[in-house]
C-alpha cells in the first residue's frame, strides 16, 4: 500500500498588500515592491498595493476596507513593527484579529534569528484571521519580508503544501461568524 498522496493543482489567491511608512513612495517602496514580485511570481494576483502613513486609524481603515472586501484572501503589510513612537501596526491591526497566529511570529523569529542574530527581538511581527482574510504584519526590510515570504508564506499559502497548509481551511474560517448569525436568529 502506497502512502503517497495525489497531486494537488494550484490555486491562486488574492493578495493585497500594504507598506506602513511615513517616508516611502511606491517609487521607492522596496518592502512592498519584495512582496508583489515573490506573490506574482508564485502564481497569486496582487489584489492591491497601497501605502499609508504610520498612524493608527490610516492603518487600520485600509485594512479594514480589504478586510471586507470578498474579493481579497490575504493582506500582507510591511513597516511599523519596531518599539518607536512611530511604529503602530500591531496595535492597529491586533484588535481586528478574530483569531491570532502565535506561531507565525515564533516562526519568523527563528528564521530571522539565523539571520541576523539577537535583533530579531526588535520586531513585532505578527499574523490573525479577521473576516475570513489572513492578515500578516511583517517588518519593513526587503529582508525581513523575504525571509517571511520565502520561509513560510510561500508554502503556506500554497495548496500543494503537505501535510497541511492556509489555503484548505479557507472556506471555514468564517465558521464562528456564520455560527454567531445563527444562534442570534
Amino acid at each position: 500500500m502506497s502512502d503517497a498522496k495525489p497531486a494537488r493543482a494550484f490555486i491562486p489567491l488574492s493578495i493585497a498588500v500594504l507598506t506602513v511608512s511615513d517616508t516611502r513612495t511606491l517609487a521607492d517602496d522596496r518592502s512592498g515592491d519584495t512582496l508583489a514580485a515573490r506573490l506574482t511570481e508564485a502564481g497569486h494576483r496582487l489584489a492591491e498595493r497601497d501605502i499609508v502613513p504610520d498612524e493608527v486609524g490610516a492603518i487600520r481603515e485600509r485594512v479594514g476596507a480589504w478586510v471586507r472586501d470578498p474579493g481579497i484572501d490575504v493582506i500582507l503589510t510591511t513597516g511599523g513593527t519596531g518599539f518607536t513612537g512611530r511604529d503602530v501596526t500591531p496595535e492597529a491591526l491586533e484588535p481586528l484579529f478574530e483569531k491570532r497566529m502565535d506561531g507565525f511570529s515564533a516562526i519568523f523569529h527563528r528564521i530571522s534569528y539565523e539571520k541576523i542574530g539577537t535583533s530579531t527581538l526588535q520586531s513585532r511581527a505578527t499574523a490573525g484571521v479577521a473576516g475570513a482574510t489572513y492578515i500578516f504584519v511583517l517588518p519593513g526590510s526587503p529582508g525581513a519580508c523575504r525571509d517571511a515570504w520565502d520561509g513560510i508564506l510561500a508554502s503556506q499559502l500554497d495548496y500543494r503544501h503537505r501535510p497541511c497548509n492556509f489555503v484548505e481551511i479557507m472556506p471555514r474560517l468564517d465558521e464562528h461568524l456564520r455560527r454567531g448569525a445563527a444562534a442570534s436568529i
